[in-house]
């Protein structure tokens, strides 16, 4: 008789209910009333209650003054193991990055269909500058991540031309495609198989920046973490 694997089990609708407040909270970036996550689970609020509560001694999710909710500090040990290789090969590019150009710089990986964000520092000595958190999660296909993620795919006659643009440059671009107004510059981290561990990019608002001068930075420091990952 073959060994149940538990392949055809139900899932758990509580453990599902709490992995999607984690989702929302990361989703909208700022903290959310207890109403508000009710309803987009579609449960009474009780049950929110229950379930916020349980983050919440797990340090998942925490209050502020006002009641309402936000993403807690654990998840920050708990990203810390995701990939743990890449994020100590990529770190001091991250720190070179945001030191070197005033911006944002952060580590996106690929999760199925989705470019997920593990990792970001941002500048430390700008009067102003774009906050993009670990959680931040959009579909592959957008943005300049995702599209670095996809460079070393083979090509595709369905393939976008900003895509077919960042395989000849090195770094791919993008304007507006994840978050309205925000621009962003990214390259493959690279594995010895030649695919795409991750990506390096960073985040800014400035139209007038050099974005060749930007890329071939991006794509230098995606290199190294590539060459240390060896």
């Amino acid at each position: 008789m073959a060994a149940d694997d538990g392949a055809g089990a139900p899932q758990s609708q509580t453990l599902d209910r709490g992995v999607r407040i984690l989702e929302h909270l990361a989703a909208v970036g700022g903290p959310v009333s207890i109403t508000e996550i009710g309803a987009m689970l579609g449960v009474h609020r009780s049950i929110s209650y229950r379930l916020l509560r349980t983050l919440e001694d797990h340090q998942l999710v925490e209050r502020d003054p006002a009641g309402r909710y936000r993403l807690g500090l654990g998840l920050a040990g708990l990203a810390r193991g995701v990939r743990s290789d890449l994020q100590t090969a990529v770190l001091p590019q991250l720190n070179t990055l945001a030191a070197k150009w005033g911006m944002t710089a952060f580590l996106v990986v690929r999760a199925g269909d989705e470019a997920v964000t593990v990792a970001s520092v941002e500048p430390q000595d700008t009067a102003a500058h774009v906050a993009y958190r670990p959680g931040t999660r959009h579909p592959v296909t957008r943005g300049a991540p995702g599209l670095a993620l996809l460079m070393p795919d083979a090509p595709s006659p369905a393939d976008r031309d900003e895509l077919r643009l960042a395989r000849e440059t090195g770094w791919a671009t993008s304007h507006g495609e994840v978050i309205r107004g925000l621009r962003s510059v990214a390259a493959p981290v690279l594995g010895p198989d030649g695919e795409a561990r991750g990506a390096l990019a960073v985040v800014y608002v400035d139209e007038g920046a050099n974005v060749e001068r930007i890329g071939r930075s991006v794509l230098e420091a995606a290199q190294k973490a590539a060459a240390s990952l060896r």
